[in-house]
Order: structure tokens, then C-alpha cells, then sequence
């Protein structure tokens, strides 16, 4: 339901109308609900999972190189030379696939933030209603129970034990107990017990709203690819201007000098081969084959359940060299399972220790091990005593005579049996062992000796529990409050009988992920908001070696300096904030890593925001998805090596066609530069042109951006572009200004001219392919081969001469063509082995011809 957002008032307005003890018992009426929403005072949630449409549109048409190709298109259009408007498809191309990818993901995600929205139940005219989140109005009473998400911020009006884990928000992972008037905010997760509460802020003005509203600012993605294409574009943009005027001003003379130009017509000519030079010095091609790579990667991750929301994140990937994980929901997948029983008392026997989750328990157990199964089989049971069911499963046939629920202010819980149920006739208390230290409670018990061993326990990443008994010391009253009270108070001598530990569960595929990232060279931190000692033990238990002490989180400096040199040489860090994880990822960054950020809590989204690439988990909070990168749908972490390896193939198949297309543009820059300078008509129409790019460029290089590739990132990717580039652009050039030399001494038709040129010019181009490609493959020969045959169709088919405009050379122009192609194709050769062997005396193979690419 759409919310008027221009009639939007102070909720204190809306306040006076609502009568508190009406509200508590019977909820909004209909009539209130209705003005609520009128009001725009409904739970209406921002939809801006990503960039908006029109930011998608903005990103993918304005740029300078759509510019430059359109105002090239314009000009051939005013003249009417239509069939020379192919070089413009690129560009187009280019636009289309880029917006149809990301607006594709933008849908997704919306998709499933949306399915994730779950109903809730608000008191409405004195009757408990199911209604959609975004049906929540101001002053709405919200009934919460055990597993529920807190939809909006409120105030509690009653509490049933009512405790709720706010680590999406904080990071901590210990519950809270709400009591009346204490307050709730939105994102957080009922996980004990039951309670009312009256609806506060709503919508924007949530609490975890506003904090998902800031992360989601956007932020331009750290692409070394896009930074490398924006250099490009930048400098093009400096020496396009002062390169056009000298290539219009050079075809103008060759074609008479300026007034015989405008005089004759011929300045159309003029303008259309002016158009062909500075077109071929535009690389959009290398800006299409950069986005169908991604387009093709995010298109088979998300058949792997990975959502790419912004094309360049599997480059970033590739580049990451620290991995900052949150423990819970990365490593280990938010639920508690039971570990082991070590009874403590004569009350539990030695054929009953050490129970694993998978045990069963038989009719005729001991009465120790019923109550357990009493306490696992409680419907509003926590997290931790629900993981008893598995391994205690024969419950008591004796009905409870009273019962205390599970409250995270006490600690404990508790069960009381009559005098006529044998075994299990007594309290029994399930609670955390410092309940102990309570004075009058325990019997004869070396309290600090077993609390010493709990904390060992904790140490190893385990939680702990204590079962302990204490009989009855007195009648139980039918209907009273019970002998302990509303739970107020412990029952006296009270004996320890069994310490039960549990253990998050980790999840199963992150030790060989962890396993495969050191193997890469990438350095793991652990960032959590619970203590050290238990991030550290999960680290332990999935196999990370963790470098120096766990790191409590309030220790560390706030000195940029210091606080670089601790996460330099600590590997895990506990109790640390939202603000502590943003600052920990800008301090890594400032040091000159790229930072890849793991989590799923609204806890983790301003850190992901600033990291490099944030990975988001499926299940993890929608503010948390909306910042991200880069979404593991199904939060198997496991994902992550085929990510990496996808984005490597892009860096180095991008890479690969950056030579081809940057060689492209030198040469272009250097042809019109040459030619206008020497007052010579330009060698090519664009038509002609357009064909020589889709047969020495474009079609490889398609083929190219998709084929395996391994290899490991190298930085630099632009300076080795450029190292191999301007060789091979001056080899090209060299050999096509020789040919139109002799077609002049030769007084031979400029449609010859050129027909000799675009020969000349492809065949060295494909010899240009064949040394990027190598070591040669039969694919890659098979490739090469495809396009010397298309050479040969383009010149030879009746057709391809007409439209192209191309007439057959005169023998002796031809024989020179052929040696001209000779002498480019040993120059190229040449020069691409000095280039190679200056990269390895430098230390940089990374344009290494050498390397064998994974086929």
C-alpha cells in the first residue's frame, strides 16, 4: 500500500486520540487504522535493493565514448551515407546488454527481499489479525513470539519471558531481556518466550530502516578494469579535439584545400573519412566485450544461487587479498547443536555420559536424563534447550507439577516434579553455571572449581549449561504460583548433576573454502561481535590458523597507525561494533588491500558498504543484501572459489582483448595523425573499417572474453595493454602507410587504394591475434584460421565488393601489399618478443605469451 509521503506528520500528533488502557486491550479500531494510513503512518519499506533505474540508465548511456560514437552517428546521418553507420552497433550493443544485466539483478533482488517478508499479528479491534508487515500503522499493538522478527520499533507493553537477540543490529549474540516499557527496534529476533508491544516509528523512520537507508548511499564499485577503460576515455578525451581538427583539416587539403572542398562536395567525403579515422580510435568495443564477460559471469553464477548485482564485482573478487568474515552466518550457520553430558552426581549414571546428537533415548532413561528431554520438548524453549531433543527424547510420563520459562535475565529455567514421580520427584533447574554462585543455593559443591572448568570449556568455542537438582521442600499447593515462585528465586541445596555443552554448527563448507582462499595467497580475519575466545575457537574448528591472540574488540587503538599494525598480525576479533568493523575495513583498505566483507546481519552493512566487494548470505538481513555486491542466495560459502575463478578468466581474457583493442586505437591515432599531416585521403571509408575491427577484433575478441583462463591477477593491467600496443601499432601503421605510398606512386583509383589498405591492415591485425592467443591451441588456430577465411570472402564475394566499394589493385600494388604484410607481420612478431623479454627482467610476467592459459 502506497504511503503519502506528502501528508506525513509528527506522530506525537496522532497520540492524543489513543487511549492507553483502550490501546493495551483492544488495539487500534478500524477507523484509526484507516487514518493512520491516510497519514502515510504505515510501515512502508524503501524497495532501492540497488541503484535506481534511472542511476542504471545514467551509468550505461553517459559516458564519453557513447558521445563521442554518437555525434560521429549524427554527422553520417545529416550526409546520408547510412550503410556507414555500423560502428555505431557496438556502442549500442554495449548499452543494451549493460542495462539488461544489472536492471535483471536489480529485479531479482527485489524479488526476494520481497518473498522474505513475512506476515504478523496485530491486535485490531480487540482481535488478533495475520497482516503483511507493510499493513503496520503507528500505535499498532504487535504480538511477538519465539522466532518472530521485530517488524517495527516499539515499546513493550507485556513480556512472557520475552527475550530477543539484537546481534543483527549489535553483533552480540547473547539475547536481552525486554520487560514493560523497554523498547524494541526493528531487525532484531524474538528467541525466548512471548510479549505485546506498541508500534513507535514506522517505516523510514525505523531504526534499522534509517541504518539501511545510510548503507545503501551508492558507491562507484573499486573496478581496475572500469578505472583502466576511465583513463583511457580521459586521455582520449584530451588529444581527441587537437587529433579531429588535424585529420578534418588533412582530408580537406587532400581533396583540394578547403574551398575547392566546399566548392566541389567533396567536403562530404572529407567529413565521412574524417568520421572513419576518429571512430577507429574510439575502443567501445573493448567496453562491449568487458560487459558481455560480465554479463556472462553473473549469468552462470546465478545458476550456482550467486546474484551479481553490479557487473564488476567477480573482478573484484579476483583482486581480493583479505576476506573479513563474520562468524555467525558465515562460518557457522546460526543454530545450536547439542555436544556432550558429563554427569557431575551419583544422580547420573556412567552409562549415560557423553550423548551424541544423533543418540536415541529408551523408555526407563534415568530421571536426569527425562527432565532434559522435559526441557528440549518445551514449546517456547530457547535455542540452546531445543537442541535436547535429539538426544533426549523419552519424556516423563509424570505431569509437571510447575514449571519457570527460560528468561536470559535469570539464566535458568526450571521444572518441578510431585513426590509421586520417582525419579523425577524435586526441582530441576537448567541454567547457566554462575546460578551457582548465588548464596544458600548449592550443597557441598566446589563452585569455583566447576566454574573454572566452564570456563575452559567456553574457551574451546563451547557453550555451557548446567542441570542441577535440589528436593522438595515442602507441599505443592494445585493452581498456585508454584515453590519457586514466578522464578524469582533458586531453590536451596541445590546439586549440580549434569554439565551439558552445545556448539554452533558449523557450516559444512567452510573449511575447504577457508582452505582454498589461504592457498591463494588471501588473508582471512575473523570480525564478530561475540567474545574472542569463542570466534577464535570456531575459526580453530574450520581449520584457519589463527595468527596472534583473539582481540577483544574494546582493547583496540583508536590510532589509525596502531590500529594497522594490529590487523596486520591478528587474525581474529571479538566484541567488535558496526562502527568497529567499518573502520577495521577502511583501515585495511588505507594499507592497500582490497577487502572483501562476508555477513548477514544489519550489523555488517556499513562495513560491506566500504568494503571493496560485501558478500551478502541469502538469509541475511535485507539492509545487509541491499549494500552488497554480491549475494550467495542459497549462504553456501563454498560458492566463493567458483566466483574467484570466474573472475579471473575475466581480468585475464579482458586483459587479452585490451592488447587487440588499445593496438586498435594506437594505430587509428597514429593512421589519422600520419595522413593528415601528409594532406593524404584516408585509406578506409567507415564501412570498411567496420569490417576490418569485426575481423581482427570484434569476432575473436567475443570469443576471447569467454574462453577458460587461470591465470593468477597481476596489477598493471593497463601498463602491459599499452607495453604491447604501441609496437604493434607502429608495425601496422608502418605497413599500410607503405601500401598507399606505392598506390600513389602508382596514380592507382583510391577504391583500389583502399582495398589494398583493408588487406594489409587485417592481415597484420590477425597476425596481432595470432601472437595474443599464443601458446597456440586448436581452438585458437581453428579461431585464426575462421577469420583469414572471412578476409578472403569480404574481398572475393561480388556482394561484399559492392557494398564495401572495394576494386581490385593492379599487380604490382598487390605484390607490394604482400610484402608489406610480410614486413608488419615480422615486426609485430618481433616486437611482442622484446616487450615479453623486457616484462620478465621487470618481473611482471603478466603479458607473458609464455603462460599457459587452463583450456
Amino acid at each position: 500500500m502506497a504511503a503519502q509521503r506528502t501528508e506525513i506528520r509528527d506522530p506525537a500528533e496522532t497520540r492524543s486520540a489513543v487511549d492507553p488502557a483502550t490501546l493495551e486491550s483492544e488495539g487500534l479500531n478500524s477507523v484509526q487504522v484507516l487514518e493512520r494510513h491516510r497519514l502515510g503512518l504505515a510501515n512502508v519499506q524503501p524497495r532501492t535493493t540497488s541503484r535506481s533505474l534511472t542511476e542504471i540508465l545514467r551509468t550505461h548511456l553517459m559516458t564519453l565514448f557513447n558521445l563521442i560514437i554518437g555525434i560521429c552517428a549524427l554527422a553520417i546521418i545529416v550526409l546520408g551515407r547510412w550503410l556507414d553507420l555500423l560502428f555505431a552497433v557496438a556502442a549500442v550493443a554495449n548499452v543494451i546488454i549493460g542495462l539488461f544485466q544489472e536492471y535483471s539483478a536489480k529485479r531479482k533482488l527485489d524479488a526476494i527481499a520481497l518473498l522474505h517478508q513475512d506476515s504478523v499479528r496485530a491486535l485490531r479491534d480487540g482481535m488478533l489479525l495475520e497482516i503483511h508487515r507493510e499493513q503496520i500503522v503507528l500505535d499498532d499493538v504487535i504480538e511477538l513470539h519465539r522466532g518472530d522478527e521485530v517488524p517495527a520499533d516499539g515499546t513493550v507493553l507485556s513480556s512472557a519471558g520475552l527475550d530477543v537477540d539484537e546481534s543483527m543490529l549489535t553483533g552480540e549474540s547473547d539475547a536481552v531481556p525486554k520487560r514493560r516499557d523497554e523498547q524494541l527496534l526493528s531487525g532484531t529476533a524474538v528467541v525466548a518466550g512471548s510479549g505485546r508491544f506498541r508500534v513507535t516509528a514506522v517505516g523510514e523512520r525505523a531504526h534499522a530502516v534509517k541504518l539501511a537507508t545510510e548503507a545503501k548511499r551508492y558507491q562507484k564499485i573499486n573496478s581496475e578494469l572500469r578505472r583502466a577503460l576511465e583513463k583511457i576515455a580521459f586521455w582520449l578525451s584530451l588529444v581527441l579535439l587537437p587529433i579531429v581538427a588535424v585529420v578534418l583539416n588533412g582530408q580537406m587539403q587532400a581533396f583540394g584545400g578547403w574551398n575547392a572542398a566546399w566548392a566541389s562536395g567533396q567536403w562530404r567525403d572529407a567529413v565521412v573519412t574524417a568520421v572513419s579515422s576518429v571512430t577507429a580510435m574510439i575502443p567501445q568495443g573493448l567496453a562491449l566485450m568487458t560487459t558481455i564477460a560480465f554479463a556472462v559471469a553473473a549469468v552462470k553464477l546465478s545458476k550456482q544461487n550467486v546474484l551479481i548485482q553490479e557487473q564488476p564485482a567477480v573482478e573484484i573478487l579476483a583482486r581480493v587479498d583479505v576476506v573479513c568474515l563474520d562468524k555467525t552466518g558465515t562460518l557457522t550457520d546460526g543454530t545450536i547443536a547439542f555436544h556432550q553430558a558429563t554427569p557431575l552426581t551419583p544422580l547420573g549414571h556412567p552409562e549415560a555420559v557423553d550423548r551424541g546428537p544423533d543418540s536415541t533415548a529408551l523408555e526407563g532413561t534415568d530421571g536426569w536424563e527425562q527432565a532434559l528431554a522435559f526441557f528440549g520438548a518445551d514449546e517456547h524453549a530457547n535455542a540452546t534447550a531445543a537442541a535436547l531433543r535429539a538426544p533426549y527424547r523419552a519424556l516423563p510420563r509424570h505431569r509437571a507439577a510447575s514449571q519457570v520459562q527460560f528468561s536470559s535475565a535469570r539464566r535458568w529455567s526450571a521444572v518441578t516434579f510431585a513426590e509421586d514421580s520417582g525419579a523425577l520427584a524435586g526441582h530441576w533447574v537448567l541454567g547457566a553455571p554462575e546460578m551457582l554462585r548465588q548464596d544458600a543455593v548449592a550443597s557441598g559443591v566446589e563452585v569455583d572449581a566447576l566454574l573454572r572448568r566452564t570456563d575452559a570449556l567456553s574457551s574451546r568455542g563451547l557453550r555451557t549449561m548446567l542441570l542441577a537438582h535440589a528436593p522438595l521442600d515442602g507441599p505443592i499447593v494445585p493452581g498456585g504460583t508454584g515453590p519457586l515462585g514466578r522464578g524469582e528465586r533458586l531453590p536451596q541445596d541445590l546439586s549440580p548433576v549434569a554439565l551439558l555443552t552445545f556448539k554452533e554448527n558449523v557450516r559444512p563448507e567452510a573449511r575447504a573454502t577457508l582452505e582454498y582462499f589461504r592457498e591463494q595467497n588471501v588473508a582471512l580475519k575473523v570480525i564478530s561481535g561475540d567474545s574472542p575466545k569463542t570466534a577464535a575457537a570456531v575459526a580453530r574448528e574450520v581449520g584457519m590458523a589463527v595468527e596472534g591472540d583473539a582481540v577483544d574488540a574494546s582493547t583496540l587503538p583508536s590510532d589509525p597507525a596502531a590500529l594497522r599494525e594490529v590487523l596486520e598480525h591478528h587474525s581474529v576479533f571479538g566484541r567488535v561494533s558496526p562502527e568497529q568493523k567499518r573502520l577495521m575495513v577502511e583501515t585495511l583498505k588505507s594499507a592497500g588491500h582490497v577487502v572483501a566483507m562476508t555477513g548477514d546481519g544489519v550489523n555488517d552493512a556499513l562495513a560491506m558498504k566500504k568494503a571493496d566487494l560485501g558478500i551478502a548470505m541469502g538469509d541475511g538481513a535485507p539492509a545487509t543484501k541491499a549494500v552488497s555486491r554480491m549475494v550467495l542466495l542459497d549462504g553456501r560459502f563454498d560458492r566463493l572459489p567458483s566466483v574467484l575463478a570466474e573472475g579471473r578468466k575475466v581480468i585475464a581474457n579482458t586483459e587479452r582483448v585490451a592488447h587487440l583493442f588499445l593496438s586498435k586505437t594506437a594505430y587509428a591515432i597514429l593512421l589519422g595523425l600520419v595522413y593528415g599531416l601528409l594532406f593524404w585521403e584516408f585509406p578506409f571509408l567507415p564501412r570498411q573499417f567496420s569490417t576490418v575491427d569485426f575481423l581482427m577484433l570484434g569476432c575473436p575478441a567475443f570469443f576471447l572474453a569467454l574462453m577458460p583462463n587461470t591465470r593468477l591477477y597481476r596489477p598493471g593491467f593497463l601498463r602491459r595493454s599499452v607495453v604491447f600496443a604501441i609496437p604493434t601499432a607502429l608495425a601496422i601503421v608502418l605497413s599500410v602507410v607503405t601500401v598507399s605510398a606505392f598506390g600513389r606512386y602508382l596514380a592507382e583509383p583510391a577504391a583500389a587504394i583502399q582495398t589494398a589498405a583493408t588487406l594489409c591492415l587485417t592481415a597484420v591485425g590477425l597476425w596481432v591475434l595470432n601472437v595474443a592467443l599464443r601458446p597456440l591451441t586448436p581452438l585458437r588456430v581453428t579461431l585464426i584460421s575462421c577469420m583469414y577465411l572471412l578476409l578472403a570472402a569480404v574481398l572475393l564475394v561480388p556482394v561484399s565488393q559492392q557494398y564495401h566499394l572495394f576494386a581490385m589493385p593492379s599487380t604490382e600494388l598487390l605484390s607490394a601489399t604482400v610484402v608489406s604484410i610480410i614486413i608488419g607481420c615480422g615486426l609485430v612478431d618481433v616486437g611482442s618478443r622484446a616487450t615479453t623479454a623486457l616484462a620478465r627482467r621487470r618481473g611482471d610476467s603478466g603479458n607473458s605469451r609464455t603462460q599457459v592459459d587452463a583450456e
